[in-house]
């Protein structure tokens, strides 16, 4: 997603080169010096770069960085921006501080292996200075390598490197079109960027979480995630040997029912012989297209499910994967732990509908191959009919003649479970009934959502309260 005015990345890293103010580090480990590099390349660079280093054997780079128990993390990265612009301004503020805005770049990489067997993935950051005796300022992101070589691998590296110290240098002001420039003369086909925080005084304004909806909505990766305090997260590390259980909604607002969805769910999940219970991660989705349901994203309202979601305490996924297939592989990527997914009994009526699968050569049997296919299960809550007066379960689900022994089949095997322990009174909750509860001034909405969302709704003055 280029700039405005693209930039080739060489004159990124002059005009870097060319501002008297910007001075500092690079440290780089695992891909070779990719990113200074291109300043080296540029010209001028010995008015930029204070120290360039690669501290490659561990034992040198936990001598220099302290012990770490894993070299590409987040924690080593820290470490690494730490260490290096202390010693910039240990070094550098007393004999030019008052001119000087200092910077250290890092980044710790598993760069395609010999083999092709590991991850390929990075951790990537700056800390800035943006002006002379300022504190400082901090950006943070992750990368995910997709060429198939280490060559290009590398390549790709360098480019996203300087087009984030550009950002940070040249753009800190604007992080929306920081962000929308750290794929400028790449694409998503060679480097997906799947977390990013801001931090430091001049991001002290910044929701890190609209950032993380910002790197899903302009397509530089499919899937963010932040955590139960609103703190981003890297999705691999945090579901790394991990069992999840995924509730997907729209969550405007969390009521009840969504609450008593993912207990019945995870009662039954836990049980499971496979799974262990301490490891299990419950994750509540927010699709793309249901934040995207009035053609465009509404921000405030966006964070108004994010705020109730973690007042609920859950850990929140934002993601471009309407097919449930594609959510599947996306977890099945970073875990080889039990997948559950639970939904309303509303919600599998649509997953047997075959227009969503015109896409796929093998149609929807193609589709229900790939989500299934490491044993996943699907937990189903009931839904009570208004007009019939009794409970919709997939007993009594009708879904289409020609797809009935396939569903039946999906059941007999195990893989779609009917949900039996849910509380009644929350079969009589929904959120458009809250809504239009909440929009006629009529209180009695407080009893239909969890105590610490209804609060959250009216601190907040969110849908109008």
């Amino acid at each position: 997603m280029p700039t405005t005015e693209l930039k080739t990345t060489l004159d990124k890293a002059l005009q870097v080169n060319l501002d008297p103010k910007r001075y500092g580090t690079f440290a780089e480990i695992g891909a070779g010096q990719e990113v200074v590099r291109w300043f080296f390349r540029a010209g001028a660079a010995a008015g930029t770069i204070s120290k360039s280093i690669s501290a490659y054997d561990m034992k040198v780079s936990d001598a220099i960085y302290g012990r770490c128990k894993r070299y590409v993390c987040r924690d080593r990265l820290e470490s690494m921006l730490e260490y290096e612009q202390d010693l910039n301004l240990e070094r550098l503020k007393s004999e030019r501080g008052d001119t000087t805005a200092f910077f250290t770049f890092a980044d710790t990489v598993s760069a395609r292996n010999y083999h092709g067997t590991n991850e390929c993935h990075g951790w990537m950051g700056v800390r800035f200075q943006a002006h002379p005796r300022d504190e400082s300022s901090q950006i943070i992101i992750h990368v995910r390598m997709l060429d198939t070589t280490n060559a290009l691998q590398q390549e790709a590296l360098g480019v996203v490197g300087v087009n984030l110290l550009y950002g940070a240098c040249m753009l800190h002001h604007h992080p929306d079109k920081l962000i929308e420039s750290l794929l400028d003369n790449l694409s998503t086909a060679r480097i997906e960027i799947d977390m990013i925080e801001f931090s430091g005084i001049e991001f002290r304004h910044v929701d890190n979480r609209l950032m993380s909806l910002k790197l899903v909505q302009l397509g530089l990766t499919s899937a963010a995630m932040f955590g139960a305090k609103g703190k981003v997260l890297q999705p691999s590390e945090v579901l790394r040997k991990k069992a999840v259980l995924v509730e997907r909604g729209s969550f405007r607002p969390v009521c009840n029912t969504n609450i008593d969805i993912m207990r019945c769910a995870h009662e039954r999940f836990i049980v499971e012989p496979e799974v262990d219970a301490d490891s299990v991660i419950q994750i509540m989705e927010v699709t793309m297209s249901n934040l995207m349901a009035d053609g465009q994203i509404d921000y405030r309202d966006f964070l108004a499910r994010a705020d109730m979601l973690v007042a609920c305490g859950m850990t929140v996924l934002i993601s471009d994967y309407f097919q449930y297939y594609r959510l599947a592989a996306y977890l099945s990527r970073y875990t080889k732990k039990k997948i559950g997914i639970t939904m309303g009994i509303g919600s599998v009526r649509e997953l047997f509908d075959e227009k969503y699968y015109t896409a796929l050569e093998g149609g929807i049997l193609e589709s229900f191959g790939r989500l299934f296919k490491n044993d996943l299960k699907l937990y189903v809550y009931p839904l009570k009919d208004a007009n019939k007066k009794e409970l919709m379960t997939i007993e009594n689900l009708e879904v289409s003649e020609d797809l009935k022994n396939l569903y039946n089949y999906l059941i007999d095997r195990g893989c779609i479970e009917q949900l039996t322990n849910h509380d009644e009174e929350c079969l009589e909750v929904f959120s458009r009934d809250v809504l239009a509860k909440i929009a006629a001034g009529d209180k009695s909405w407080e009893k239909m959502v969890p105590e610490e969302v209804a609060e959250v709704i009216k601190t907040r003055g969110y849908f109008g309260a």
